[in-house]
């Protein structure tokens, strides 16, 4: 079992194989205060990719409504009842298990090579059945908090009644764990750009990618005997495009392109010239954060946390830093973050992949490899309402006031 670096975790992990990372790798961020669930990402993936027999049960792109909803059921909940303790030391470095930890795997046992037939049986994880695919919306604008009243409003940051939603697909982990493990190793990360993709030729459908990855992306198609999953519309982002799910969410919640090593970050002003936006959000402000980190596979989506919803339930999904990335998320509309409140706004304005952005001014302009493929203001023109008005002598009170 090889050791390699993990800066999400800020230690080394457990892992198959050695260290290997892509000369630029594939990441996306979701600002899930947006997302209204509108399931177009979801049907623009599914007509696209998943629309063919076998593939009835296959969402790449689902959306999910928390703390109730899972698709499979229970994807998360039950690996992490499976898990030992995952707690977070002061300084932000994980000091709990990860999957390939967690039960104590024997890599120097034969029986365990990744060229053998059981590598996933140790691997903290569990086999969806067909029951659990049945059920996509589940749990769907279910909340959970105190009981409503009629007369009942929100003046508090975090909302005594909450749900959010959240997008998901393939987080193309910098350690996947559906490669590490097959036992045929049919699955691979691509070195131009950080996609993981399962090979149909080599695939001899022994489902461990099924069991090991922990957020359930890889599915079996029995019509054809393999198994597959999102594949990042790679044919579209080699042409510079932004996926399917991306290009069609209507509430512009997605941004698409390629995040860098800590290490390898450079400049990340947006006043001063051109800067990736990715390093900026993720690594630069903290503001997005990654989905359940402490499964220890560096994934490359990243998630902007719901304002709205406590503290402790999204810390256990995002890792540390919650409260840093709310706070600021909070105090962007007060002009403290122009670049933030910019790259927000340019976000799904244009169909491009956007690698490099800046403020000009009041402006914020965004580039693929050098060309401008989109230009919003800064701040967008808004008008806002009183919170309270007095109708007929009662008081009514507004939950959108802008």
């Amino acid at each position: 079992m090889s050791q390699v670096e993990n800066w999400q975790l800020g230690r080394e992990v457990e892992y198959p194989y050695e260290e290997a990372r892509p000369e630029r790798q594939w990441a996306a961020m979701f600002d899930l205060n947006k997302c209204i669930e509108c399931q177009t990402c979801t049907l623009a993936c599914k007509t696209t990719w998943t629309h063919e027999e076998g593939q009835e049960h296959m969402f790449w792109n689902n959306v999910e409504t928390k703390p109730y909803g899972s698709h499979p059921v229970g994807w998360d909940q039950r690996l992490l009842e499976e898990m030992d303790s995952m707690e977070w030391a002061d300084d932000g470095t994980y000091e709990g298990d990860t999957i390939f930890e967690a039960n104590g795997t024997d890599w120097e046992d034969e029986e365990n090579h990744p060229t053998e037939k059981n590598i996933g049986e140790d691997v903290a994880g569990f086999m969806p059945q067909g029951d659990d695919w049945r059920y996509p919306n589940l749990g769907e604008d279910e909340s959970t908090g105190e009981e409503m009243e009629p007369d009942m409003h929100f003046d508090e940051g975090t909302h005594p009644i909450w749900f959010f939603y959240l997008p998901r697909i393939c987080n193309h982990c910098t350690y996947a764990a559906c490669a590490g493990g097959c036992p045929v190793q049919a699955i691979y990360k691509r070195e131009e750009d950080g996609i993981v993709l399962i090979d149909p030729d080599s695939c001899e459908a022994q489902l461990v990618c099924n069991e090991t990855c922990p957020y359930m992306k890889a599915q079996f198609n029995p019509a054809e005997g393999i198994s597959q999953k999102c594949i990042g519309c790679y044919p579209k982002t080699e042409q510079g495009r932004a996926p399917q799910c991306f290009e069609n969410c209507l509430g512009k919640i997605r941004l698409h392109g390629y995040i860098n090593h800590p290490d390898d970050v450079g400049e990340t002003d947006p006043m001063e010239g051109p800067v990736n936006p990715m390093d900026f959000i993720v690594h630069e402000k903290g503001l997005a954060l990654p989905l359940y980190p402490q499964f220890g596979l560096e994934p490359n989506v990243y998630y902007i946390p719901p304002i709205t919803a406590p503290v402790e339930y999204l810390t256990q999904m995002f890792g540390p830093g919650v409260e840093e990335a709310i706070e600021t998320y909070r105090s962007i509309g007060d002009g403290e973050h122009p670049g933030l409140e910019g790259i927000l706004n340019l976000m799904g304005s244009t169909e491009w992949s956007i690698t490099e952005f800046e403020v000009d001014g009041e402006e914020c302009i965004g580039y693929y490899e050098g060309d401008e493929v989109g230009r919003v203001p800064v701040t967008e023109p808004t008008v806002e309402r009183e919170r309270i008005d007095e109708i007929d002598g009662q008081d009514v009170y507004r939950l959108d006031v802008t």
